[in-house]
């Protein structure tokens, strides 16, 4: 492993995403792209909206830098590295105008089945457990899902870039570990240092918001990821990295199907959510899930070492823990909408 290369893409991926993002915090407040608050708002400020802007097309060209030059790199990686381009076009348009819902989800799908499409064969995303159609197309359903709870996950001051950092380290320690070879490394430190470039500005208070210029094409490229980590016989680590982001919006959104309520608009009821209005705070919520998060990075570091089990156990265990301090948490906010 060339640790050199690493912590150079690292600083690079850094840089970038710290300057991109200040760059686009002083167009967006220039040309007065505010997120204005409402009552499904987290926040009470005007805060620009829109720094995926910039952190979008850094994360492409590293995705496409690190396909055309790193050895045993996707071969899909400038196909990727286009698509999230443009996602990120169509949710910049979404942000300044407003899309309808099909049309949004008809161009995700569309991205992703291209994307599947231009993988090459390999192994199977679910370790063999499913026939070769089965697999790839729950691949693809799990992918589209994951692209929009990055997107509703992406709520208060902080999280989404944490999410980001987290599973970009965990990514490249898993793929270190089981000798996957240094493309799926060097894009997970790429996506890290990036988002800790963007954090700087993001962290709470935030100086600036990502919006869904930034929040769908993160979610294109950290599911694709994700998928690459499966698809290479590391499953386990593929479903640990996100679980958090994973349980707390499947579980709020069937419980939002059970009570009959519109799902599929915006609303306040996430888990962190309602402990971010309740005692923690912003702040309070972003630590907890950063703690998790790196407990959740050791038990993916210990399902690539062999101890499959012990790990989903640990990271279920993890998970379970934070949803209920977060719920505890918000125990005074849970009869608001």
């Amino acid at each position: 492993m060339d640790w050199t290369t690493h912590v150079a893409i690292f600083v690079m991926a850094y840089v970038a995403g710290f300057a991109g993002t200040g760059l686009a915090f002083m167009l967006l407040s220039w040309a007065a792209f505010f997120d204005v608050p409402n009552e499904r708002s987290s926040h009470t400020g005007y805060v620009p909206r829109g720094a995926g802007v910039a952190l979008t097309p850094i994360l492409a060209v590293a995705v496409a830098g690190v396909g055309l030059k790193a050895t045993g790199a996707p071969p899909e990686a400038l196909t990727v590295a286009g698509l999230a381009v443009g996602l990120g076009v169509l949710s910049w348009i979404d942000d300044r105008r407003g899309l309808p819902v099909a049309v949004r989800l008809l161009a995700h799908a569309a991205a992703i089945a291209f994307a599947l499409y231009s993988m090459p064969a390999g192994g199977p995303f679910f370790g063999g457990l499913l026939p070769a159609e089965f697999d790839v197309a729950l691949a693809g359903f799990l992918w589209l899902w994951f692209v929009n709870l990055f997107n509703f996950m992406d709520g208060i001051d902080g999280i989404a870039g944490t999410e980001t950092a987290l599973i970009g380290f965990g990514a490249a320690a898993v793929a270190a570990l089981a000798g996957l070879g240094g493309g799926i490394s060097f894009i997970g430190v790429a996506v890290a240092g990036a988002a800790f470039g963007f954090l700087w500005w993001n962290w709470p208070p935030a100086k600036v918001f990502l919006g869904d210029v930034g929040s769908v094409p993160l979610g294109f490229l950290l599911g694709w990821l994700l998928l690459l980590l499966a698809q290479r016989g590391q499953w386990a680590a593929a479903l640990i990295l996100p679980l958090y982001y994973w349980a707390d919006a499947t579980l709020t959104l069937v419980r939002r199907v059970v009570r009959r309520e519109k799902f599929w608009q915006a609303h306040r009821q996430h888990f962190y959510q309602r402990a971010a209005r309740g005692s923690l705070g912003h702040m309070g919520v972003v630590r907890l899930v950063l703690a998790a998060g790196t407990v959740l990075i050791a038990c993916a570091a210990a399902a690539a070492s062999g101890w499959t089990g012990p790990a989903l156990a640990a990271a279920g265990v993890t998970v379970a823990l934070l949803l209920v301090r977060l719920s505890r948490a918000g125990f005074g906010s849970r009869f608001r909408p």
